[in-house]
């Protein structure tokens, strides 16, 4: 979520989405993911449904930002590269590129440090967690974790940014170095998976400011976000439920302590001591998100069946 709605948030002319139909695009995200629940919830091991849910998940908000987001004039393998080779959610940013929009290619330190960052990921999910002892299964499970991540969404969604920047489209990658973030707000709103934000500003916190105002939106969006982290992370491993939402609920409260009138005297909502309650407040609960039956039922049976541990 945004708590620090800036210009690199996505910008959707509303005179585009108001000449559709409500319903258009919406049906996807009603169906996918209840059909893959009752499909192959009972026939598929738990890592398996994980990533089917998730990709249904996936698959039919990308739809849905695209279908709402009419760009004629893109030619068609724009349109398929966003739906197909691009992870990002803001699609008229993506689609309808223009002369002040087009971006210059990426710098080889940065071409470098996203393939480095892939790297580390298969050495800690194909390596390490293979060398880690047999008798501390989370930590295995945890390396694993840290590997997928790095590789995933820190390495290759990093390289796709970089080689779509290198043809001029604004394809910003979907981490934005959360290590150097200054408060909890900025964590959620500029640095960590731009894709979920900018998808979550565009269809949830902007039609709900209106009615709710800002902390009512803010309130509504983390805990639905910590809804579908429950319903992808917390059904497929049977255990952990409610943790992920308790997680995301811990986040809110923290950045509205921070934005508080004791947090502003405290001075928390920026330098090294919103640096510090961002960590705090990230890492203290993370094994409410990321919980025991996560990494036990789903984290090393993938591990296994991926042939990175034994």
């Amino acid at each position: 979520m945004n708590y620090e709605t800036g210009s690199s948030t996505n910008r959707t002319s509303k005179a585009s989405v108001v000449r559709l139909p409500w319903w258009q695009g919406w049906i996807p995200l009603l169906l996918l993911p209840a059909t893959v629940f009752f499909c192959f919830a009972d026939n598929s091991p738990p890592w398996a449904l994980m990533w089917l849910l998730a990709g249904a998940i996936f698959a039919s908000c990308k739809w849905l930002t695209w279908r709402r987001t009419p760009a004629p004039a893109a030619p068609w393998w724009l349109h398929a590269g966003y739906l197909l080779a691009w992870p990002g959610m803001a699609a008229e940013a993506f689609l309808k590129v223009s002369g002040s929009t087009r971006q210059t290619p990426c710098t080889r330190t940065e071409w470098l440090t996203a393939l480095a960052k892939f790297l580390l990921g298969l050495v800690l999910y194909f390596g390490l967690a293979r060398q880690t002892s047999p008798q501390f299964l989370s930590l295995r499970g945890w390396t694993g974790l840290v590997g997928l991540i790095l590789l995933l969404h820190f390495g290759v969604f990093h390289i796709l940014s970089c080689a779509w920047r290198s043809m001029g489209i604004p394809a910003h990658p979907i981490m934005n170095r959360p290590l150097t973030t200054s408060s909890l707000s900025e964590f959620w709103g500029r640095r960590w998976n731009t894709a979920f934000r900018d998808l979550t500003n565009r269809f949830l916190f902007r039609p709900l400011l209106p009615s709710c105002g800002i902390a009512g939106a803010y309130f509504i969006g983390f805990f639905i976000s910590g809804l579908v982290h429950d319903l992808v992370i917390s059904i497929p491993a049977r255990g952990g439920y409610g943790g992920p939402t308790v997680f995301f609920l811990i986040q809110f409260f923290s950045i509205r302590f921070t934005h508080s009138s004791l947090g502003k005297k405290l001075r928390l909502k920026t330098g090294w001591r919103g640096w510090c309650v961002a960590v705090i407040s990230l890492l203290a609960p993370l094994g409410l998100l990321f919980h025991r039956p996560f990494v036990f039922e789903i984290i090393l049976p993938f591990m296994k069946a991926t042939g990175a541990i034994a």
